[in-house]
Order: structure tokens, then C-alpha cells, then sequence
């Protein structure tokens, strides 16, 4: 039991692993300042305890997020909230997301800076037509790629983290930015969103429940206990690699014109804590290890969201799904990494409020009744904060602003929660009321 689940905690580590995951936390710990540690918390809660509980929830549903949000809320949200997932971890943020990321961790610093902007063009071009023509036909060779070299170079990243903290350690951390200074939990747990990793676990609990399924149990209760132990796996593995380059962004010294510049600290932090270390030679090392580990996801996102639109809208073929994303990933691709960032942090702070509590709500109807209309009425609440939090923060709108702010744990970023408690809480008296259904092995 415990082989199984940390055999399969290391495959969904590997899986998991991207972009997102590297250049964040040194991006927090450089803004953060000396307010790194409650930063740290609650971009670890987001990015790694809210993951892995969305993880944990959805492989011990037997039918999947889907049937649980159809039954519990509506077909037509369901099928709506889930489409706006998939395009988030698909080809609007996350694949060229991965792509941006792979040049500008990888070969931007190994071309002169008059040749970035061709540079972009030229690379994503031949990594997308690559990634497009893998994902028609998606081999275990790739697979086998990806599991292989994403936990080596997690020890590399390991390796980078120790060395770094040694060499900087005792450097004084930058100036807390604004966010940071003002509510630095709040921030971070605002930051953990864009690692997108709650999102993309309503997708990977299918591969997880396939894998364990595969390995074989001897009865339920093995099985569920298999699964907390890949949780644990993951979620140790990941704050561990979380909280060291968090660390190392925020004691690596940066130059203050790129502390006011709009490059992205993390990229920054990675790409010169490689060099000083290890010398200059690392670079195209570490533009090789990147770019395999974050093309191996690209594949992976452009196969499964695909696949999900062709199963959920079978009228059109799956090569054309492939087709459409890889050409809007490329095309977003070429805003370049921090425009991709800032345009999806307005979506994710709508969808990521939304997965939160419809975990919720499902963790608490596995062990007691709830009405129907008063756990639809508790998503309606949520998606209702969350946009007008988002149209009050980005047409600056200081009436609902102001509404927002009223609610606790509106300086927290979390204004969402207490409503949520509320609404469950009011589900248990409402009529109407229906049990989760029981898990059961096939």
C-alpha cells in the first residue's frame, strides 16, 4: 500500500510539475520581503493544500466532477464552469504559459537582448508545431520522457535551492512591495491561484483514480488509503520545493532597475542563481531540462483538454480541438509571460473561489444530507462575490469595492469563505435535501 501510493504521488508529482511551479514561489519570496513567511503560508494553503484536497476528493469519486457538479448544482453549470476550466489549464494560460516560460527561462539568456522578440517567434513556432504533432498521436515514449526527467530535475531545482540557500542565506531581503507589506498572506494565497494547480486537479484526479486502478487493491479501504498517502507525497514534495525557492527568491539579490522593471523576478531569480552557482556553461543545461519538462506538459494539456471538449461537444473531431488550441497557445504565447500572467489573474480569482466551494460542499455531503437548492444557492453566492470582486477591482469601481470589503476576510482575499461556510451550513435545513453517492470499487 504505501509502494503504490508513493510510486503513484511520484508520477502526479511529475505531472503536476510546470511552469507555473518555478517561476511563482521565487516571484513571492522576492516581492514579499520580510513578510515572507505569512506570504509563504498562503501561497502554500492555495497552491498546495487546496490542489491536493481537489486531488484527494475528486479520485474518490467514482463518477468524476462533472457528474458531482451536475447533480449537485446544474448540467448546464457544470458543463459551463468546466469548459471555463479546461480553456484556463489549456491553450489560454497554461500551455503558452509553458512555452513563454521554457524561452525565457531557457534561451532567452543565451541570446543578445535585441533578439528576445524574433527569438520568441522562432522558438515557440518550432515548439508548437513539435507539441502539435505529438499530441496527434500521443506515444508512452513522451510519457515516459516526462516521468523520467521531471523528478530529475526537480533534484537539480533541489540541488539549486540548497546551494543557494548556503551562497545567500545571509543577504538581507528586498523591500515588501505594496500587496505584500499591506496583507502578505492575502497575496500569497492570491499568488498560489496562478500555479492553476486546483484547477488542473478536477483533471488529474481522473488520471490519478486510471493509475491506482491499474496497480490493483484488495478492497476499498486499501484503496482510500493509497490515495491519502499520494496526497501526502505530493503535497510534502511540493512544499518543500515551494518554500525553498520561495526562499531563495526572497535572499538572492536583485538589482533594483529589475525589481521596478515588469520582467518576472522568478525567471530572473532562476535563470542568474543558475549561473552564479553553477557558472555560465548551466544555462544550456538548464535551458535543456526546462524546456523538455515544461514541452512534456504542453502535449499533456493539448491531449486532455482536446480530448474533454471532444467527449463534452463530439460533433466536432478531436484533431480539430488539437488543432484550434495549439494555435491559440501559440498566438498567446507571443504576448510574452507577463501579459499572459496579469490577463489570467482576473479569471482565476473567479474560478479558483468557485472549485474551493464545490469541494467544500461535496467533502460535506459525503457524510451528511444537503438541500439541493441550498448548495446551488451557495455556488450562486460565491461566482456572485467573485465577479463583482473582479469588475470592482478592475474598472476601479469603488461602490463594490466597498461592498466587498465588508465582508470578513475581505483583507484576507478571502471575502468568498464565510459565505461559503454560511450557505453549507444552511444547506443542512433547506428541503430538498440528497446524500453523495457512495464510493465503491469497480
Amino acid at each position: 500500500m504505501l509502494k503504490k501510493g508513493v510510486l503513484t504521488g511520484l508520477l502526479l508529482f511529475g505531472i503536476f510539475f510546470g511552469a507555473g511551479n518555478l517561476i511563482f514561489p521565487p516571484t513571492l519570496g522576492a516581492m514579499s520581503g520580510k513578510n515572507f513567511w505569512p506570504a509563504i503560508s498562503g501561497f502554500v494553503l492555495s497552491g498546495v493544500g487546496i490542489a491536493i484536497l481537489t486531488l484527494i476528493i475528486g479520485a474518490l469519486n467514482p463518477k468524476g466532477y462533472v457528474y458531482e457538479i451536475s447533480k449537485k448544482i446544474s448540467p448546464w453549470f457544470a458543463t459551463s464552469y468546466l469548459v471555463a476550466l479546461y480553456l484556463a489549464i489549456g491553450p489560454f494560460f497554461a500551455i503558452p504559459r509553458t512555452a513563454t516560460t521554457s524561452y525565457e527561462v531557457g534561451i532567452a539568456p543565451l541570446l543578445p537582448s535585441n533578439m528576445t522578440g524574433l527569438g520568441l517567434i522562432i522558438f515557440t513556432v518550432l515548439y508548437f508545431v513539435s507539441a502539435y504533432l505529438i499530441s496527434l498521436n500521443p506515444s508512452k515514449i513522451l510519457d515516459r520522457i516526462g516521468r523520467i526527467l521531471t523528478p530529475v530535475f526537480a533534484i537539480l531545482i533541489i540541488i539549486l535551492i540548497i546551494l543557494g540557500v548556503i551562497k545567500y542565506g545571509a543577504t538581507v531581503p528586498q523591500t515588501a512591495s505594496t500587496e505584500y507589506a499591506k496583507a502578505a498572506f492575502g497575496a500569497g494565497f492570491l499568488e498560489g491561484y496562478n500555479t492553476l494547480d486546483a484547477l488542473a486537479s478536477v483533471a488529474f484526479s481522473v488520471i490519478a483514480v486510471q493509475t491506482l486502478n491499474q496497480l490493483g487493491f484488495a478492497n476499498k479501504k486499501e484503496y482510500i488509503s493509497t490515495i491519502w498517502i499520494v496526497g501526502v507525497v505530493v503535497a510534502l514534495g511540493f512544499s518543500a520545493l515551494y518554500i525553498g525557492l520561495a526562499f531563495l527568491g526572497n535572499h538572492f539579490p536583485i538589482p533594483a532597475d529589475v525589481m521596478a522593471s515588469d520582467a518576472n523576478k522568478g525567471v530572473y531569480v532562476l535563470s542568474r542563481a543558475t549561473q552564479a552557482i553553477f557558472g555560465p556553461t548551466a544555462q544550456i543545461f538548464l535551458a535543456v531540462m526546462v524546456i523538455v519538462t515544461c514541452f512534456t506538459t504542453t502535449v499533456g494539456l493539448i491531449v486532455s483538454t482536446s480530448e474533454f471538449f471532444n467527449k463534452t461537444f463530439p460533433a466536432i473531431a478531436y484533431k480539430t480541438y488539437a488543432t484550434v488550441f495549439t494555435l491559440i497557445g501559440f498566438a498567446i504565447a507571443n504576448l510574452g509571460l507577463e501579459t499572459i500572467i496579469q490577463y489570467s489573474v482576473p479569471v482565476l480569482q473567479i474560478l479558483y473561489p468557485i472549485i474551493i466551494a464545490i469541494v467544500m460542499i461535496v467533502i460535506v455531503n459525503k457524510f451528511v444530507a444537503l438541500s439541493k437548492i441550498g448548495m446551488q444557492l451557495t455556488v450562486a453566492v460565491v461566482t456572485a462575490i467573485a465577479f463583482t470582486s473582479i469588475i470592482g477591482q478592475q474598472f476601479k469601481l469603488t461602490a463594490l469595492i466597498n461592498i466587498i470589503n465588508t465582508l470578513p476576510l475581505a483583507q484576507a482575499s478571502i471575502p468568498w469563505l464565510i459565505p461559503t461556510v454560511i450557505g453549507i451550513v444552511v444547506s443542512l435545513f433547506l428541503p430538498n435535501k440528497q446524500k453523495s453517492d457512495t464510493f465503491e470499487m469497480e
